[in-house]
């Protein structure tokens, strides 16, 4: 079935393009103090060196509004900032380079301070995100509705009237949770009364491993259904995690391609050489191949030759020795302690 992705419009995030026919844009958030600029900027360059594209940090206060000018200075991808409440400090962080913010415009006070917000948003050409989760649910939505999809979305609705009344539409919307089912709910309801694009996550999904799942459930899930313009995947851990697995989460989908994929067999019975080892090796050294390639490295002969001759490069375990097999072709048969090298050597000359 091919993949017929929802179009929403267009919005320009310092540079970098979501919505519309641009690619699937991956997020994190520091979860350094915003104060600290150096330990900040160290964060951000590792996550950019590893695909991140947008990068949010939190501003709790005058302090780390005032340090987003330098972070700014010394990064490459568009900068967000995360306001909660204070209006003032989202009219800092935008005086001091943001390329976007993220806010409830419900919850940062008067009409007249959003007003302010906006207006400068407005003369900057900064995109708000209208970020809704469980915990930022109106009183009377919650009597209503209880936590629910319907809150959520009607929730993000009533943020946007705020802003489309003011003439502002450049939009980003989120309506995440901690759970599954209600978040792809959210974001299948709010997909069809809306064309805004969407940034698309599970929150507080957890540590990596069950965070990991719960994410790629979701996220892949809402890609499916052609829905989602920039991800996050929200981990308890190194943010580095984050980036990791919403690329394999691209991947995965066939949204995007990150370079090298790795296919391997899951082992059984049959497997005579110590094959978990090898293709834990090997997804290591291709991790950072930009090539397109598919790389097999499977464990018997049973599937191993089929699956492998579907990829460009692979190994076929054997009893203490393996095939090299490329373009499923067999060029070489050696003893298991040189297939990684001489793995490795082919897929350099691809």
């Amino acid at each position: 079935m091919d993949f017929l992705r929802k179009k929403t419009r267009t919005v320009d995030i310092g540079g970098v393009k979501i919505g519309g026919d641009n690619p699937v844009a991956i997020q994190s958030m520091c979860n350094t103090d915003t104060r600290n600029v150096s330990e900040t900027v160290n964060q951000i360059k590792k996550l950019e060196q590893k695909g991140c594209e947008i990068i949010r940090v939190a501003v709790p206060d005058m302090e780390a509004a005032s340090a987003l000018k330098k972070i700014k200075s010394q990064i490459s991808i568009p900068l967000v900032a995360d306001i909660h409440f204070d209006y003032k400090l989202a009219l800092a962080s935008m005086e001091n380079g943001v390329d976007k913010i993220r806010i409830n415009p419900g919850n940062i006070g008067s009409e007249e301070k959003v007003k302010a917000v906006v207006n400068m948003a407005k003369d900057m050409n900064i995109p708000i995100r209208i970020g809704v989760n469980a915990g930022s649910l109106e009183k009377e939505l919650l009597e209503k509705y209880g936590v629910s999809e319907k809150s959520l979305v009607q929730s993000a609705l009533k943020e946007v009237s705020i802003l489309e009344k003011l003439n502002f539409e450049n939009i980003v919307i989120s309506v995440k949770t901690s759970s599954v089912p209600m978040t792809v709910k959210a974001y299948s309801m709010l997909s069809d009364m809306t064309d805004y694009p969407l940034h698309i996550g599970v929150t507080e999904s957890g540590t990596p491993y069950n965070g990991v799942i719960k994410s790629s459930v979701g996220i892949g899930t809402l890609l499916m259904m052609g829905i989602g313009d920039t991800i996050r995947v929200s981990l308890t851990g190194d943010p580095l995690d984050e980036i990791r697995a919403a690329k394999s989460i691209l991947k995965a989908a066939g949204i995007r391609n990150f370079g090298a994929e790795l296919i391997s067999c899951p082992t059984c019975g049959r497997t005579r050489i110590d094959l978990i080892s090898l293709a834990e090796k090997v997804e290591k050294e291709i991790e950072n191949i930009d090539k397109p390639i598919k790389v097999a490295v499977m464990g018997c002969v049973v599937n191993g030759p089929g699956e492998a001759k579907e990829a460009d490069i692979g190994i076929c375990g054997g009893k203490g020795e393996g095939l090299i097999i490329k373009k499923g072709e067999i060029i070489k048969k050696l003893p298991e302690k040189e297939l990684l090298s001489a793995l490795m050597e082919e897929i350099k000359g691809l």
